[in-house]
């Protein structure tokens, strides 16, 4: 309702992480692209931190919400958070409130820190509810709206930490309600396939740097997918990541076994509550299928060996398989044509936000179903060797297509001259310095927009 408390939790990358006020995992980032196996060191946590705070040189501060495009390869991309405010249908500054917190940490950990920060802030704002709408129907309660793996903070939140009793709508977007295939593969020391670009060398520093970093992520770990994830060649069967014939290789027991308990602890509590009937809280989960995303790892046959992934529809990131939210007992989903980086910016969410926080259902399909796709094969490529971005779509040309490519954080744009090479197929080849770097595509009547990030490395 217009009067509640709207809380917006991002998901992983989503919140800036520093040391005396300087941006660390920016620094990380940096030295990824350039360097070894150390890049990530300063961003590490301890082995067996599980549930627990870090201490010490471990301990970075959450500051504010990223504005600019980041991402960790081989897992996901967050292009930021500029326009949020708008997005959110302009919540008063009193009654808005940012979650920033330590994405590294446990999803249970942060679960009980947005616990803590929504009792004190709520408790704030029924205090000051008055001055702003006299003539309300009620108290307010929250409106809690989170982004990517920012969702399973939030149904945490709800199920486990008693967030029931203070909350009216919970809205997820894009949120990996069964986990991450990429997950599997950073951990199986697989993110980047050495055929997506960069060639076999720079993938190996990439892989080893970036498993060597996860493993002791807690968050990274509670994303591994409970769905059937796992295809092996010459097998129809689709397996899950616990099958004992056919383990993955390189990925660690331990870590499969703590993801299958986090899930666990969560549908657990579901079931529990689920006998004292419906959930007391309304339920928006936007998603999108129009987008090819990682579906599954393919094995070879033996098993000895990650071969491959299998794409399915979804969003870029999450496959649609894994986003719908099957524990609600109702169907809850929203269908946009946005990908996942972009489900919090203004055009992917404002008409719900709107519906939402003025009592209404929001439509079941919204705005966005343009039909303009960017697709790169991979989003890791290497320095110095050109790479090719295709863009797909019907009759862009006549529809004023505008294309940029920019280094996230910089204001420099540059065009970028694709041209037809089949119907509703476009290609251009680029090549450009080591850094983030963003490709936009933007088309009218109707209007669309698709926009990919890609990690360019010092080959």
């Amino acid at each position: 309702m217009e009067h509640d408390l709207v809380v917006f939790v991002p998901g992983f990358l989503g919140t800036r992480l520093c040391r005396d006020g300087r941006d660390v995992w920016a620094r990380c980032g940096e030295r990824l692209m350039s360097s070894g196996a150390a890049a990530l060191t300063e961003a590490a946590l301890p082995p067996g931190l599980g549930d627990a705070l870090p201490e010490g040189p471990f301990r970075l501060d959450a500051d504010t919400l990223l504005r600019i495009p980041d991402s960790v390869p081989g897992l996901l991309s967050c292009m930021g958070y500029p326009d949020l405010r708008a997005a959110l249908a302009d919540p008063l500054d009193a009654q808005f409130v940012p979650f920033g917190y330590d994405w590294r940490l446990s999803h249970r950990l942060v679960a009980r820190q947005l616990k803590e920060r929504v009792a004190r802030e709520l408790e704030r704002w029924r205090a000051e509810v008055d001055a702003y709408y006299p003539d309300r129907a009620d108290d307010p309660r929250v409106i809690l709206v989170c982004h990517a793996t920012g969702g399973l903070i939030g149904r945490h939140y709800l199920e486990r930490e008693e967030g029931r009793e203070t909350a009216r709508t919970l809205v997820t977007l894009g949120t990996p309600q069964h986990g991450l295939v990429q997950a599997a593969r950073l951990l199986a020391g697989h993110a980047v396939p050495v055929d997506a670009g960069p060639g076999a060398d720079v993938a190996a520093r990439l892989n080893g740097a970036l498993r060597d970093w996860a493993l002791h992520l807690p968050a990274v770990v509670e994303m591994l997918p409970v769905y059937p994830a796992v295809r092996v060649e010459g097998k129809s069967r689709e397996r899950h990541v616990t099958d004992g014939r056919y383990p993955v290789p390189g990925l660690p027991g331990d870590a499969v076994r703590e993801a299958l308990a986090f899930q666990e602890e969560f549908r657990s509590a579901c079931d529990e509550h689920r006998g004292a009937g419906p959930l007391p809280y309304a339920v928006h989960c936007l998603g999108s299928a129009d987008f090819p995303s990682p579906e599954a790892l393919v094995l070879s046959s033996d098993g000895a060996r990650i071969s491959g992934a299998l794409p399915g529809p979804g969003d870029g990131t999450v496959p649609r398989r894994s986003a719908l939210a099957d524990w609600t007992g109702t169907d809850p989903m929203l269908w946009t044509g946005f990908r996942n980086a972009d489900l919090a910016s203004g055009p992917a969410l404002r008409d719900a936000m709107l519906a939402i926080r003025a009592g209404r259902p929001p439509g079941g399909m919204l705005a966005g179903e343009e039909g303009i796709v960017l697709y790169f094969p991979g989003d890791v490529v290497a320095a110095g060797r050109p790479f090719v971005v295709e863009l797909l779509g019907h009759d862009l040309p006549r529809r004023n297509l505008r294309t940029f490519v920019w280094r996230s954080g910089r204001n420099d744009r540059h065009p970028v001259a694709f041209r037809q090479h089949g119907p509703d197929r476009y290609r251009a080849e680029l090549v450009v310095p080591p850094g983030r770097w963003v490709v936009e595509a933007l088309v009218d009547r109707p209007k669309g927009r698709d926009r990919r990030d890609v990690t360019v490395v010092a080959a």
